[in-house]
């Protein structure tokens, strides 16, 4: 019986050395597709988060974060004002709503 566990012994460790010399001579080919394999995940894990859409929840909650502006009715009256008593403050501000992005 002894001698069946020795058998078994060698062929076992006779095994794993097969299995070294295997994974040795094909170790940068393993590690090229690890690689590869994390790459297409991560591509993978960009597109889906590239292409969901938000849902309503989320849309009310961002909607609520940002308020309003609020112009005083007398900064109004003061800017109304001063479009209709001078003649370079009504240019402005028509420059302004023609094109809002140049200053």
């Amino acid at each position: 019986m002894n001698k069946g566990a020795g058998l078994n012994r060698q062929m076992f460790t006779n095994f794993l050395s097969s299995i070294q010399q295997y994974t040795v001579r094909y170790a940068v080919i393993f590690f090229l597709l690890l690689v590869a394999a994390v790459y297409g995940f991560v591509l993978f894990k960009i597109t889906s988060y590239s292409s969901s859409q938000p849902n309503g929840s989320d849309i009310a909650s961002q909607a609520k974060a940002f308020s309003v502006p609020h112009i005083p009715a007398s900064a109004v009256d003061q800017m109304q004002s001063l479009q209709d008593h001078s003649v370079s403050v009504r240019a402005l501000f028509d420059a302004a709503r023609n094109n809002p992005f140049q200053e």
